[in-house]
């Protein structure tokens, strides 16, 4: 297996991913209710998607607004990101798991059209 977390390291930036949560203690040692979205501050490289990501692909069309997160951070089909206060939300994955230690994911922009960035 390609070890490629110290590059993915050298060109991280950070990101906030929003998970449910089951009804469980926070880090910050509070109680936080079933379904209850938590921010969680993640790091991982963010792009913007090559001519051939924007071809069709099995979860639709990609825009150039849309990015390509490469992370070590295991994400969900649904999830909600926050990068450049831009909401992406994930729509797929690439499974190289047999071959190298980072995730790489599909992020579709969910912002509006009046927002800047």
């Amino acid at each position: 297996m390609f070890d490629f977390s110290d590059l993915l390291e050298e060109h991280s930036v950070p990101f906030v991913a929003y998970e449910k949560r089951d009804g469980d203690w926070a880090d910050n040692g509070d109680w936080v209710p079933a379904g209850k979205l938590v921010p969680i501050n993640l790091k991982g490289a963010i792009f913007p998607l090559t001519k051939d990501d924007l071809q069709y692909a099995e979860n639709g069309t990609y825009s150039e607004k849309d990015r390509k997160i490469y992370t070590t951070h295991v994400l969900e089909v649904g999830q909600r990101l926050l990068y450049k206060n831009i909401t992406y939300t994930i729509q797929g994955m690439e499974d190289y798991s047999d071959y190298m230690d980072i995730n790489i994911y599909y992020a579709r922009w969910a912002g509006d059209e009046s927002s800047s960035g």
